[in-house]
C-alpha cells in the first residue's frame, strides 16, 4: 500500500474528517507517514486590519491543536498547518513530502464548481501521485 499520505481537511461546519482519517489508516503500508494538511487562505490586505491579531494566532493555535488531536489517532499521523490557495498548497505539500497518495473529501458540486472548479478537482487534475476522493 502507501507510505507517505497527505489528507487536508477543511473545518468547516458539517465537515466530517473520520471517513478521510479511516480510509487514510486503510490505505497505509506498515510504519506509514500520515500527514494530516490545513490550508489557511490569506486574509487579504483590505481585510488584515479589521481582524484582531490575537484572533488570527488563537485560531491557527487552534486548528494546530486540532490537527495533532486527530493525527495522534493515527498510526504515523502528524499535522501540518500551510499558507495559500489550497488547491497549489496542497499540491506544493504533496511534492515536498514525496506523497504516493493524496486522500482528499469532495463535495457534490454546485454550478459554480463547473465554473470555478472546486479544490478536490483542482488536485485530481495536478496531482502528482494518486489521489483518493471520498464523497
Amino acid at each position: 500500500m502507501f507510505k507517505r499520505l497527505l489528507v487536508p481537511l477543511a473545518f468547516e461546519e458539517g465537515h466530517d474528517p473520520t471517513p478521510a482519517l479511516e480510509l487514510a489508516q486503510r490505505l497505509a503500508a506498515d510504519q506509514p507517514e500520515i500527514v494530516l494538511l490545513h490550508v489557511v487562505e490569506p486574509v487579504p490586505p483590505y481585510a488584515i486590519h479589521y481582524i484582531p491579531e490575537d484572533l488570527v494566532a488563537a485560531t491557527r493555535d487552534g486548528v494546530r491543536a486540532e490537527l495533532d488531536r486527530l493525527a495522534a489517532g493515527l498510526t504515523g499521523g502528524r499535522g501540518e498547518l500551510v499558507e495559500g490557495h489550497p488547491g497549489r498548497a496542497i499540491l506544493e505539500t504533496a511534492e515536498a513530502l514525496g506523497t504516493d497518495c493524496i486522500v482528499i473529501s469532495g463535495h457534490r458540486p454546485g454550478v459554480q464548481d463547473f465554473l470555478l472548479g472546486s479544490t478536490a478537482a483542482h488536485v485530481v487534475r495536478h496531482a502528482p501521485c494518486s489521489v483518493m476522493v471520498l464523497r
